[in-house]
């Protein structure tokens, strides 16, 4: 299996920047893709933002030209750069991660989500 660790969120003046992280750990081979997405209260979950193994990476038009992500291979973590946050950006952010681990399994795996509240 697959175990995600995500770093702490918190509270953020409208704005402001702040840099997600989720490590990837346990019997993987390979990571396809890696994301993020969010929910906010009352909303659907959203993909805010994707990148594939060969780095291609796909964007939520809200946070276009704010928010970046990347990612380190050689240490299996996913960033996303947020600036520029705006209130709407309030939610709690999923960690994703789609890899190939034992037995040739692909597995689909979620962290356990970190709060990001931008308010003044």
């Amino acid at each position: 299996q697959v175990q995600l660790v995500e770093s702490v969120g918190g509270l953020v003046q409208p704005g402001g920047s702040l840099r997600l992280s989720c490590a990837a750990s346990g019997s993987i081979f390979s990571i396809n893709r890696m994301g993020w997405s969010r929910q906010a209260p009352g909303k659907e979950r959203e993909l805010v933002a994707s990148i594939s193994s060969d780095g291609s990476t796909n964007s939520a038009d809200s946070v276009k030209g704010r928010f970046t992500i990347s990612r380190d291979n050689a240490k299996n973590t996913v960033y996303l750069q947020m600036n520029n946050l705006k209130p709407e950006d309030t939610a709690v952010y999923y960690c994703n991660v789609v890899a190939r681990i034992l037995w040739n399994r692909v597995v689909d795996s979620w962290g356990q989500g970190t709060q990001v509240t931008v308010s003044s």
